[in-house]
C-alpha cells in the first residue's frame, strides 16, 4: 500500500513539475523572445537612408548656375592678370628706356662730352603726363599750309591752352632752321612764332633730303620736352580729327611699344630720277623688291618708350632717303606691335563725307595722289567742312 502511494505522489508531482515547467519555460520565451515593434523603427531607417541617397545626388548632379558663375570669375581673373602683365611690361620697358638714357647721360659726363637736352631725363620728373605730342611737319615756304591748318582743325589761342590743360593734348608745327642762321628764312619764323606760340624749333638744318635726321631730332626733342603716353607726326597738308586720333590712342595705352599708322610695303625704286628714288636699294635685295612693312609719312604715332629708343640711339640709327622707310627700318629687330589702322589714311571728300556720314568719321584725310590734300591751301575748309568731326565733339571727348 505503501508502495502504491509513493507512486501515486510521484506521479502527481511529476505532473505539477512538468506544469510548472511549461508555463516558467513559456514565461521565459515571453520575455527573450519577443520581438522588437518595427513599425515606428523601420520608416525612421528609411527616412535615414533616404536623406543620405539626397546629399550623395546632390553632390553628384552638376550645378549649372554655380558652373557659369565659376567660369566667369576664372575668366575675369585671367583677364586681369593678362592687363597687369601688359601694364608692367610697359613699365618695366620705359624703365629700361630712362636707365640707359642715364646711363648715356653719365658717360657723356664722364667723359667730358656736353650733355644733350634730350639726355636730360631728370627734366621729365614731375611733369604732368599728356596723352599725345603731335608735331606738324613743315618748312619755310609752307606759311599759307600753316594758316590753312589754323583756319580749320588745330585750335588757336586760348583753345589751344585748354587742350593742353584738359585733354592732355601738345600741337606745334615742327621746323628747324636755315643753313644760314639767323638769316632772313629763320627770322619770318621767329616773327609767325611770336605771333602764334605754336611753334616747336628744332637743332636741325632744313632740307627735303634731311626728312628723316629731322624726324629723328624732333621725337629726341619732344621727349625731352613733353612726358607723353604717344607721339605724332603729321605733314601740313593733311586734314586731322583730333578726338578721333585720342580716342585711337587711347586704345593702346597699355600696349608697349606700339607703332600706328596705315601700314605698307611699296616697292624699292631703284631707277634715278624718279620720285621717291632709294640710293641704297641694293640693301633690299633683287630689284624689284618690294619695302618692309612701315606706316605712310603723311600720320603715324609711336609710344613713349620707341620715341625714348630714337633718342637714345638716334645718332647710330641709320637714315633712308625716306623718312617713312627710314622710321620702320629703326624697329625691325625690336619687339614692336605694328597696328594698321586705316582710318590714318582716308581719301578727301567725298570718301571722308560718306565714312562720317556712316558714323566712321576719319582720323586724318589726304590724297594718295598729291601724298596730301591737293591743293590744300584752297581745299582745307572744304575737307574741314565736310568731313570734320565738329568742335563740341572734341570738348565732350574723354581719353
Amino acid at each position: 500500500m505503501i508502495g502504491r502511494s509513493r507512486g501515486a505522489v510521484s506521479r502527481k508531482w511529476a505532473i505539477l513539475l512538468c506544469i510548472g515547467c511549461f508555463c516558467a519555460g513559456m514565461l521565459f520565451s515571453g520575455r527573450m523572445w519577443t520581438l522588437p515593434e518595427v513599425k515606428e523603427e523601420i520608416p525612421q531607417s528609411r527616412t535615414t537612408a533616404d536623406q543620405k541617397l539626397e546629399i550623395v545626388s546632390e553632390n553628384c548632379v552638376p550645378k549649372s548656375k554655380d558652373i557659369k558663375h565659376e567660369a566667369k570669375d576664372i575668366h575675369g581673373k585671367v583677364s586681369k592678370t593678362h592687363q597687369t602683365l601688359q601694364n608692367l611690361d610697359k613699365t618695366i620697358s620705359s624703365l629700361e628706356m630712362e636707365l640707359a638714357a642715364a646711363r648715356s647721360a653719365q658717360e657723356s659726363f664722364l667723359s667730358g662730352s656736353p650733355l644733350s637736352d634730350d639726355l636730360k631725363v631728370s627734366e621729365t620728373i614731375g611733369k604732368r603726363k599728356y596723352l599725345m605730342v603731335m608735331g606738324i611737319n613743315s618748312a619755310f615756304s609752307s606759311r599759307q599750309r600753316r594758316d590753312s591748318v589754323r583756319a580749320t582743325w588745330m585750335p588757336q589761342g586760348e583753345k589751344r591752352r585748354k587742350l593742353e590743360e584738359e585733354k592732355g593734348i601738345i600741337i606745334r608745327f615742327v621746323i628747324g632752321h636755315s643753313a644760314t642762321a639767323g638769316g632772313i628764312l629763320d627770322k619770318a619764323i621767329e616773327a609767325e612764332d611770336k605771333r602764334h606760340g605754336d611753334f616747336l624749333r628744332l637743332e636741325h638744318t632744313e632740307g627735303y633730303l634731311e626728312l628723316s635726321a629731322k624726324t629723328k631730332t624732333y621725337f629726341a626733342t619732344a621727349v625731352s620736352l613733353w612726358d607723353a603716353d604717344f607721339y605724332v607726326k603729321v605733314d601740313d597738308d593733311v586734314h586731322v580729327n583730333i578726338a578721333a586720333l585720342g580716342s585711337t590712342l587711347a586704345q593702346h595705352r597699355s600696349t608697349p611699344r606700339v607703332y600706328i599708322g596705315c601700314m605698307k610695303s611699296g616697292p624699292v625704286l631703284a631707277q634715278k630720277g624718279v620720285r621717291y628714288h632709294e640710293p641704297e636699294y641694293w640693301k633690299f635685295g633683287e630689284v624689284g623688291n618690294r619695302y618692309f612693312r612701315h606706316a605712310t609719312g603723311q600720320l603715324y604715332a609711336i609710344s613713349k618708350d620707341l620715341a625714348s629708343y630714337i633718342s637714345i640711339n638716334q645718332h647710330v640709327l641709320h637714315k633712308y632717303a625716306n623718312e617713312d622707310v627710314s622710321l620702320g627700318s629703326w624697329f625691325i629687330g625690336l619687339d614692336v606691335e605694328h597696328v594698321d589702322d586705316r582710318r590714318l589714311c582716308c581719301g578727301s571728300p567725298p570718301d571722308c563725307e560718306w565714312k562720317a556720314q556712316a558714323g566712321n568719321v576719319c582720323v586724318a584725310s589726304f590724297d594718295w595722289s598729291c601724298s596730301g590734300i591737293c591743293k590744300s591751301v584752297e581745299r582745307m575748309k572744304e575737307v574741314h567742312r565736310r568731313c570734320g568731326e565738329g568742335e563740341s565733339v572734341l570738348w565732350s571727348s574723354t581719353f
